[in-house]
């Protein structure tokens, strides 16, 4: 291990993640050894309490970082290594109204997927693009690793504003997990072939690697054998993982199972609010000054093995810890051969020092092959819409899309989007 010392700033360090995210620096210190943790957030109130926290975890581990605060961008990437993203423009408010109004017009209300996830991304590139040049303009060598949804869009915009960038999900670190446990092995052990874009990824192969350096394929094992497992994560039934022989992501079943998740929709509080209700709660445990552990409530945020993922690709890429692969969301340059180079896909690399070098993935078949290149086309024209704004792209974007595809349905939920996001939306007013 290096013996440098590392200065990380978390814009958006108010979140109710955070604390986790000082678990993962107070477990796995040794390969990441965090000197400062900078949190930036605007609401003074909400960043003193999760601070608070994430001092406490920290020093109950017998961590020697240092946690300070600010609401200046530009004076906490100063120094830093790297500046992690985690925010969420207009808060859950503005979350609970992209799952509300889609629904109006017969489409799911997601935050990353369909209408409500290009409201979000509209919302949220232009403010990413804004710290990312605060960023630049005072440490042009700090990289910038993206967990703000949706994460594959605000990658694109930052890699497309010459940023040094890199996104990051847990979807992949979750199904690492899950079959490390049902294979009765360690998660290190397991190697995915983990293709498609972020929230529209499969498993195209997994394997148990030995000490030998050989490796048993499994993802067939995995679906015979432990089915129920999968279809508990996936939300997706049997068959369709048993026919097709790979294992989608849980955001699949927004494709697959649309119209009966709309249909449900109408009878279920929206998951904004019950995050919300569970901020409120979280952020009353945090303010105990006795607490000094994440607490199990935290589980129920989602984001399980954030901290995991994001310490692990931190220390690879800064150099402190081995180099080795992560599951990141990079320009696709030739690794998914029907889609272009400027792409960014989800998918496994190589990291090391200042290095992301993705490896080659099987061919995915036609099923998940024909979806991503038709959301990799939506991405890149809501990139489009979010930089230069006009309720004709906004239009066009939504038309694209594979949930959405007819006109008179793109133009009404345009319409809803404008209005229901205007204050963020400066062309609109």
């Amino acid at each position: 291990m290096s013996g440098r010392r590392i200065r990380l700033a978390v814009v958006g360090g108010g979140s109710t993640y955070t604390p986790e995210l000082a678990d993962g620096i107070a477990r796995l210190g040794k390969n990441l050894p965090v000197e400062e943790l900078v949190l930036v957030d605007p609401d003074p109130a909400r960043i003193e309490v999760v601070a608070g926290l994430t001092s406490r975890i920290l020093a109950a581990a017998g961590s020697s970082c240092r946690v300070t605060t600010t609401a200046d961008i530009s004076a906490a990437a100063e120094g830093a290594d790297a500046v992690l993203v985690q925010l969420r423009v207009g808060g859950q408010a503005a979350r609970g109204r992209d799952e509300s109004w889609p629904l109006e017009c017969g489409c799911i209300g997601q935050e990353t997927t369909g209408a409500g996830g290009l409201a979000k991304a509209l919302r949220t590139i232009p403010v990413v693009l804004d710290i990312a040049r605060r960023v630049r303009a005072v440490n042009p060598d700090a990289w910038i690793v993206d967990f703000t949804n949706p994460v594959g869009m605000v990658t694109r915009a930052l890699l497309d504003d010459g940023h040094r960038a890199v996104g990051l999900c847990n979807v992949a670190i979750g199904f690492e997990r899950l079959f490390a446990s049902l294979l009765g092995v360690e998660p290190e052990r397991i190697e995915l072939d983990h293709a498609g874009l972020n929230h529209l990824s499969w498993e195209l192969g997994a394997r148990i690697r030995h000490d030998d350096g050989t490796a048993t394929e499994v993802l067939d094992r995995l679906i015979d054998a432990h089915g129920d497992a999968l279809v508990d994560e996936t939300e997706l039934p049997l068959p369709l993982l048993r026919s097709e022989r790979v294992i989608p992501s849980y955001y699949l079943r927004y494709y697959y199972q649309h119209d009966e998740l709309v249909s449900l929709a109408a009878d279920r509080p929206s998951r904004a609010a019950q995050v919300a209700a569970l901020e409120a709660e979280l952020l009353e445990l945090y303010a105990d000054p006795a607490l000094d552990r994440t607490p199990p409530q935290l589980r129920g945020r989602g984001g399980a093995y954030y901290s995991d993922a994001a310490v692990g690709l931190l220390a690879s890429l800064l150099g402190t810890g081995a180099a080795r692969d992560h599951i990141v969301n990079v320009r696709n340059r030739g690794t998914l051969p029907f889609l272009d180079d400027e792409a960014v896909i989800e998918v496994r690399a190589k990291v090391g020092p200042d290095s992301i070098l993705p490896h080659p993935v099987p061919m995915p078949p036609p099923l998940v092959s024909g979806l991503v290149a038709h959301v990799a086309r939506y991405e890149q024209l809501g990139v489009e819409a979010a930089l230069h704004g006009g309720r004709d792209r906004v239009v066009r974007t939504l038309l694209a899309h594979p949930l959405i595809g007819q006109y008179a349905t793109a133009q009404a939920l345009a319409d809803r989007l404008i209005a229901e996001n205007k204050e963020w939306l400066p062309w609109a007013q």
